[in-house]
């Protein structure tokens, strides 16, 4: 049994909570913090099973983040806060000796820039210091990454081509709203996009290549090509990837929505002045936008997120899709958050028990599909997100 810090009260840190506190022979002792502890305090009495404890903390600085660590002495940090914040953490992490999970890679806040390269250099002060940090252990990243590792080890001599897919099917009756953090997925989505392909990216404008693509139980929606970082971790490790590539579903009012808020400066992310006072056009809209975490109520529908692979086994060419349907009622009822949210929350208490139950061990910095993918997934089902599989199915990428 081991005490954990959860920092970040989201929807994804109220999943997270909920899960850990669903398991307490893994998970002895809850902290969840937050910069916000009236937040922490409403996930504590709502899904917490009485075993959530909650604290203030500033995530932004590292010296707040080692007193509580020190004070409390957690095994695991699980950082769902902000991805701005993952350095202040694992620096804090390093400071204490403390085990690192985070579920999406670090990007500078003036800048939307999506990259392992800040965090990979921590390894080899990960590794002298005897801790190991977990990236990306969501969704996507995450699971998807954890997906190819159990395709690359059960299905194939060798992989070719990697399509992740990620449909959002479900209705939550907004004009516009985001699934997750407005601030992160506006800027994540109107980035260029890039894929992998022959050895070196290809970059593309935003939303400039779209294909009709079928997803179970939802049938066919319009998917673009965006960059995620996943592609760059399971291009570095799997090197026999001629092609890789993450589709995600957009509706057309959604894009429509999105080509206004571009058009008239709400999405930039470097300050104007308004009334004599610096503000980021980004951060207000992220204000007076729906809260993600308030979708679930009305939310039907699922999503259905997985990994198309083609490749060679036994000198035979040879398909393979593995996936995974959410549903956002059934989110909703077990955790009170919508189902992106709840896709992004078990697999971080999973991967949090895998590291601390030892199915996952190592020193440094690591992402997920570098560990043994058979414990993860013998899991997963049991814990809210069963998957499913189609071996030498119509891929249509």
């Amino acid at each position: 049994m081991s005490k954990v810090l959860i920092i970040g009260a989201g929807g994804v840190g109220r999943v997270v909570a909920s899960k850990c506190a669903d398991n307490p022979e893994v998970f002895s002792e809850i902290l969840l913090a937050s910069r916000t502890v009236s937040k922490c305090d409403v996930i504590a009495k709502e899904v917490g099973k009485g075993r959530i404890k909650t604290a203030s903390l500033n995530a932004d600085n590292v010296a707040d983040t080692v007193a509580l660590i020190k004070e409390f002495q957690p095994e695991l940090v699980i950082n769902v806060a902000l991805p701005y914040q993952d350095l202040p953490i694992m620096d804090a992490c390093l400071e204490t000796g403390v085990n690192y999970l985070d579920t999406a890679n670090y990007e500078p806040k003036d800048e939307a820039k999506f990259e392992y390269s800040w965090q990979w250099a921590y390894h080899d002060r990960f590794k002298e210091k005897g801790i190991m940090a977990v990236l990306g252990c969501g969704f996507d990243p995450g699971v998807t990454s954890i997906y190819t590792a159990y395709a690359a080890k059960h299905h194939f001599d060798e992989m070719h081509y990697l399509d992740i897919v990620d449909c959002n099917g479900g209705e939550h009756g907004k004009a516009f709203a985001t699934n997750f953090n407005p601030e992160i997925n506006i800027r994540e989505i109107t980035q260029n996009g890039r894929y992998w392909e022959n050895g070196q990216w290809v970059e593309t404008k935003p939303f400039e290549i779209k294909q009709a693509l079928n997803y179970p139980n939802i049938g066919a929606r319009d998917s673009y090509v965006l960059y995620h970082e996943e592609l760059e971790s399971l291009t570095k490790n799997f090197p026999s990837l001629k092609r890789a590539r993450f589709w995600m579903t957009f509706g057309q009012e959604y894009l429509t929505h999105l080509r206004v808020i571009q058009n008239i400066g709400m999405s930039r992310i470097d300050p104007v002045k308004y009334k004599g006072i610096d503000i980021i056009p980004l951060e207000f809209l992220k204000e007076v936008l729906p809260n993600p975490g308030d979708l679930g109520d009305n939310y039907t529908g699922e999503t259905s997120i997985g990994c198309r692979i083609k490749g060679v086994k036994d000198g035979e060419e040879k398909t393979y899709y593995v996936w995974n349907n959410c549903s956002h009622q059934k989110a909703f009822e077990e955790t009170g958050t919508q189902g992106v949210s709840y896709t992004t929350g078990v697999p971080a208490m999973l991967g949090a028990m895998m590291v601390l139950t030892g199915k996952w061990q190592g020193k440094g910095v690591f992402n997920v599909e570098e560990f043994d993918p058979d414990p993860f997934m013998e899991k997963i089902g049991e814990h809210g997100l069963p998957w499913n599989e189609e071996i030498n199915g119509d891929l249509e990428v």
